[in-house]
């Protein structure tokens, strides 16, 4: 098969039929300039878009400001994140609930938190509520538990009270409750109190 062939066959069915291919040397591939001083300001534009694109999902409002802060005019950019959309490479609900499994089950956050860091990318209301809504309150109270857990260590030389009020400040920048924190660093300090206790204990 000729190299012109193989050139052929990377391309891709994604809007404007923007083809892979290797990395090149020369400007950034969110560049304008890489397009040229003549070219159409749609293309410009859509070439932004999917390199925004490529490997990670993001939100409207943050395509819409990547492409504002290229200079692309608002005319351009909203019916073209709009074409984006209908063709389903944009899709907040979906980026929603992607963002929220991966955050509380990588970082442990809870929908508090979830909810500002969504309403941060711009993401609508009834979006991230709708996100929110698939969470399992049983999931999020034992990622509480064990972000305490890991953290224990680091405060089994300070006592209780001490120790208690750093855990429940770590659980509260994770967008936990303050109800919630204090019960469950509470719960978890008695049973690592118990637990000290039964390895004093003579066999």
């Amino acid at each position: 098969m000729s190299a012109h062939t193989d050139g052929r066959s990377s391309g891709s069915s994604l809007p404007g039929g923007q083809a892979g291919g290797p990395v090149r040397s020369g400007p950034r591939p969110d560049d304008p300039s890489a397009l040229g001083p003549h070219a159409d300001p749609e293309a410009v534009a859509r070439k932004i878009l999917l390199d925004q694109l490529t490997g990670q999902a993001r939100s409207r409002a943050e395509l819409a400001k990547k492409l504002a802060g290229k200079g692309v005019p608002d005319e351009i950019a909203q019916p073209l994140l709009t074409r984006f959309e209908e063709v389903g490479l944009i899709d907040d609900p979906a980026f929603a609930r992607a963002w929220v499994q991966s955050r509380q089950s990588g970082k442990g956050l809870a929908r508090r938190a979830l909810a500002q860091e969504l309403r941060v990318k711009g993401v609508a209301d009834d979006a991230v509520r709708d996100a929110l809504d698939e969470l399992d309150p049983e999931d999020e109270i034992e990622s509480a538990r064990k972000l305490v857990r890991r953290k224990m260590r680091s405060v089994q030389r300070l006592d209780q009270m001490t120790a208690a009020r750093r855990l429940t400040a770590m659980l509260a920048r994770k967008g936990y409750s303050s109800g919630t924190a204090f019960r469950i660093v509470r719960e978890e300090l008695e049973a690592a109190g118990q637990a000290a206790e039964v390895t004093r204990s003579p066999p």
